[in-house]
């Protein structure tokens, strides 16, 4: 029913149709065009005083921050690098150092092992010698009783056997015979 009444209010004001939507009526297109042509103009006018030069100011600092950030990552690097470098070199003195001193060390060691080698072995052999010296005394004293044992124990043996018969050079030369064959002369 609404329409209806648009429709005779239509019919009323002298007889003219509705069109529809405005922009699409060929009657308004000039003054629809010369509008948003200007819209346009204006638009470009304040885009191109206001914002890009914004927007390409800011396209140009972050450009210079970039080149900025670069080169002070090279300088860094450069610095890393020569740290490094010197790094390397302290690494490989300190390790040449050690090497020198575990080798004095080493050298002091050894001379020190050859003086206590040379005093050891210079007291085992006065050692050695004493003790050499102890046998040669007890396998002399040996020697001696075994002579005077075994000439008491010849002589009490033949007396024994043959009363008053023996013969102390006899006993004697017998006694050393038997000792020089088994070797205790």
């Amino acid at each position: 029913m609404a329409s209806s009444a648009t429709d005779s209010d239509a019919a009323a004001h002298g007889g003219e149709q509705a069109v529809g939507m405005p922009q699409l009526d060929f009657d308004t297109w000039a003054s629809q065009i010369f509008w948003a042509a200007l819209a346009l103009v204006l638009l470009y006018q304040i885009l191109a005083k206001k914002i890009m030069p914004r927007i390409a100011g800011a396209l140009e600092d972050r450009h210079h921050a970039i080149a900025g950030d670069l080169d002070s990552a090279s300088t860094l690097k450069a610095k890393a690098e020569e740290a490094q470098g010197a790094y390397q070199k302290a690494l490989s003195d300190a390790k040449a150092r050690a090497h020198e001193i575990a080798e004095k060390n080493r050298a002091e060691l050894n001379v020190q092992i050859a003086e206590a080698n040379e005093k050891a072995e210079a007291e085992i052999a006065a050692r050695t010698a004493e003790g050499e010296e102890r046998i040669a005394a007890i396998r002399a004293e040996a020697t001696a009783n075994a002579r005077e044992v075994a000439g008491e124990t010849a002589k009490a043996i033949v007396d024994k056997l043959a009363p008053g018969s023996a013969d102390p050079s006899a006993i004697s030369a017998a006694v050393e015979r038997a000792l020089a064959e088994r070797g205790m002369v």
